[in-house]
This record gives structure tokens, sequence and C-alpha cells, in this order.
């Protein structure tokens, strides 16, 4: 300081203290503490004697008559205690892993960042925000994505220095990564990549500040809604051949209509059973997951529910395919319903003689030359290790992350932009639609089709995609 000619103020310099005073907070090595002589006013509040003092304490000016009882007396003495002593405040080191609780209400959204210190939790900082116009009617899993957005926000120095673990028994991770995000959802997906934030289930809490925190804000349980789709399948035959019909209803009324001609001698059951193999696996190829399957044919539901004892051997062979189709959802049922509810599928299983029932519609038409059962499996092709898409599927996937530091924040940052359906990696675009990743060898032989046929005219690369 003499070298470069600084001068220090000795009535605002301390030097060799473990604590002190400073900008009004009594900071130590444990944390920051309110000031005792700032809540000295609270703790020498005394008890109201007359009217107009239990007025100007309860801020109630309608009350006629001055009681106070033992109880009010208590009751006064519980609050100054509780307001006398704050939660300390504690002080992350750096590189330390900070922990965030999120809680939401109708009108606000709450968070609180702790740090754990020998298997005890301490608040380093508090953040509330009132929800304001549209916010309000945002959904409750909206609501908890937002309290995040805004506490990395007002708290990015935090964000920026520590690895934050988001403690939080919501689908979070799951609703801002899956691929019919809303737009909101997404932008604050890619605002928060920047960050090292993990999501982990919540367990006890250790802290009773907290545990206080998240009783007042604990609301209503938030759950992802999940509404199954709803399959009908339907199969007829004639002499020489059969026709197959699979209507796919999802849950937010889209419509998939599919009507398949049976190029092969078949039975009336088998004709069924083709229905809804195809249906099943229109049904995976969509990317469902929950299905309700609806048939009119008794034999071959109770079959499939076990009800019946299937004997011929074709038979059996339909039956053990379903079952392999079934097993890759995670739930599916098969439900016998009158035929008069399946006037539909009727319709279309029937394609070549009712055309006035389907020719305002755009309608699938598939040509089966041989039956399912007797289709051999295809194998898929081992992608190549070295491909572009291997990070970003095992992070998506399992988590896993480069050693590097800088790669891995990199690619978490990136990653916000990319999501799983299947066994494919997809892309999403500022439009809304999702663009498949390919590898550098499929890739070419695409470009080679599209250049060479309809689209040869090199039209933008937004548009082409």
């Amino acid at each position: 300081m003499r070298e470069y000619g600084m001068k220090l103020n000795p009535e605002k310099c301390t030097f060799g203290v473990r604590g002190g005073k400073f900008l009004g907070y009594m900071v130590s090595e444990k944390g920051i503490e309110a000031n005792p002589e700032k809540i000295q006013a609270i703790i020498g509040l005394r008890s109201p004697r007359t009217l107009n003092e239990m007025q100007k304490l309860t801020a109630l000016g309608k009350a006629k008559e001055f009681k106070w009882t033992e109880e009010c007396e208590q009751a006064l003495n519980e609050l100054k205690k509780y307001l006398a002593t704050p939660p300390l405040l504690a002080n992350p080191k750096l590189g330390k892993v900070l922990f965030l609780y999120l809680a939401v209400s109708e009108s606000a959204v709450s968070s609180v960042l702790v740090r754990e210190q020998r298997k005890c939790q301490s608040p380093v900082y508090y953040m509330s925000r009132m929800l304001q116009g549209a916010e309000k009617r945002y959904t409750q899993i909206e609501k908890l994505a937002l309290a995040l957005v805004v506490t990395a926000r007002k708290l990015r120095p935090y964000f920026q220095s520590h690895k934050v673990i988001v403690l939080t028994n919501h689908p979070l991770k799951h609703v801002m990564t899956k691929p019919d995000a809303s737009g909101r959802l997404v932008k604050w997906a890619v605002e928060l990549g920047e960050y090292d934030i993990e999501y982990q289930g919540r367990t006890s809490i250790k802290a009773q500040a907290l545990a206080d925190f998240i009783v007042e804000f604990a609301g209503e349980q938030i759950q992802e809604e999940k509404k199954g789709w709803l399959l009908h399948v339907d199969g007829s035959s004639n002499a020489n051949n059969g026709g197959a019909s699979i209507l796919l209803q999802a849950p937010d009324g889209v419509e998939i209509e599919v009507a398949a001609r049976l190029s092969f001698p078949t039975t009336n059951n088998e004709a069924e059973y083709e229905a809804m193999v195809l249906g099943l696996q229109l049904a995976i190829e969509a990317g469902v997951r929950e299905v309700n399957v609806c048939t009119d044919s008794q034999l071959v539901a109770m079959q499939v529910e076990g009800s019946y004892e299937t004997r011929e051997q074709t038979m059996v062979q339909y039956l053990k395919k379903v079952k392999e189709l079934m097993a890759r959802f995670d739930k599916c049922v098969i439900q016998q319903i009158p035929r008069t509810e399946n006037e539909r599928a009727d319709v279309l299983s029937k394609f070549g003689t009712l055309v006035a029932g389907v020719k305002e519609r755009k309608i699938a038409l598939i040509i089966k030359d041989h039956p399912v059962i007797e289709e051999k499996e295809e194998l898929q092709m081992i992608e190549n290790s070295g491909s572009w898409k291997v990070e970003f599927m095992n992070y998506l996937k399992e988590g896993v992350l480069p050693d590097d530091p800088i790669k891995a924040r990199r690619l978490k940052f990136k990653a916000t932009r990319f999501t799983i359906i299947g066994d494919d990696l997809y892309k999403r675009t500022v439009d809304g639609p999702l663009l498949k990743c390919l590898d550098e060898e499929r890739t070419q032989y695409v470009l080679r089709e599209i250049h060479e046929g309809s689209c040869g005219n090199y039209s933008g690369g937004r548009s082409l995609a």
C-alpha cells in the first residue's frame, strides 16, 4: 500500500477477527445472521394495555372490546421469539455442491438454496416471487420450472460457481426435455443449459427452517397428466382374401386410420389377429406408451386375456406375436366391445364394399402379401461407436458426461435441443417439428435421394428439412 500510495481509514478497517458487523449484519465463519441491535425493538415490545395499543399491534380498527388473556400473552411471546431468532444464512465454499428446494402456490413461487455440511443443512439464500398476469394460469409443473429459472437468474453467481442439485419429487427434468414440451419450457431449458444442474428425488429435510418452508407452500401434489391412447381394430375375410382396419386415437383427438388388404387366404379369426398385430405395431412406431385396445372379437380378446385355451397352431403363433408386442408398452389393455361400438373399424375392414363411408377422409392403405406370423425379424445395424450422436444418446438416456468439465458443460447446453423417441435422436426446431438425426453414411444416402428426386431444385435448408 505504501508503494502505490494507498491509505486506509482505521475506523472502517478491521484485521485478524473471526466475526463482526458488516452492512448491518453479523458476519462470522458460521455464516450471516441478523444484528441483535436491529431486532431489539421486537424483543422490547411490551404487551398492549389499552384498546388503542391492541389496534396498533393487530392493525385491526373495528375492535370494540379490549381483553388480554394469558393465551394472548403466550402467543405474543412465541411470536417475539420467532421473529427475534431468524435463521442463520450459511456462506458456501467455492466448488461445494449446493441443494435447491422449490415450492409453488397459486399466487407465488419460492425456493431456498442450501448447503449441506456434516449431515446438517443450512440455508444460503431464500427467494420468492409473486406470479403476474398469465403466469397465474400456468400449470403446476410450469410454475415449478418458472421457480427454477427465476432462482437461477437471481442467484446467477452461485449457479455459475457451484453444482446445484434440485431436490424434487416431480418429473421436472422429464417435462422440460420431452419432445412435445411447450415453447416456454424449451426456452427455459436452453437458458438453464449453461449451468451444472442435476435433478434428484427429495429425501428427508434436515433443517427445521426448510421444513417450515416446504410445509407452508406444500399445496397440491403435482402430477403429470397421463392419458392412454385408444386403438380400435377389426378384421374380415372372404373366399379369396381379407381386410384389417386400424383406428388409432390420441388423447388430444388426433386420429390415424389405416385399412390393410390381406392378399392371402385367411379365416375371420386370423384377420382379427392380423388387425391387432398391425395396430400394435403402428402404436409402437407412433411412440405410444399406454394403449387401450378395443376389439369386437370375443375369441381374440379372451385368448389374449387367458380365459380361452388356444389349441390351433396358427392361433398359438398369433397369440405369441401379440404378447411380444404388448410387452413393449408400459401399459396395454385388451378390451372386448360390442360390434355397434366398433362400427368405424368395421367400415375400414370392408373398405372395398363400403366406399361411401370412407371417401371423405384420408386413409392409409396397406397391402399384405403374407401373414405377420411368417414375417422374419429385421436385424438392426449397429451404429458406429464414433458417431456424433453417441454422446447425446448416452447423456439423455444415462446422464453420462465426458470427463472434461468444459466438454461436459458444452454437451449439457447443446443437449437441451435434442430428445429421444424410441431409439432415435431428434433435434427440436424453432418452428416446432422434430428433425431426425442421422449418421454421416446415412446422411450421404439421404442427400443423394433428395437431390436426385423431386426435391432437386435446391430449396432452402429449413424447408428442405
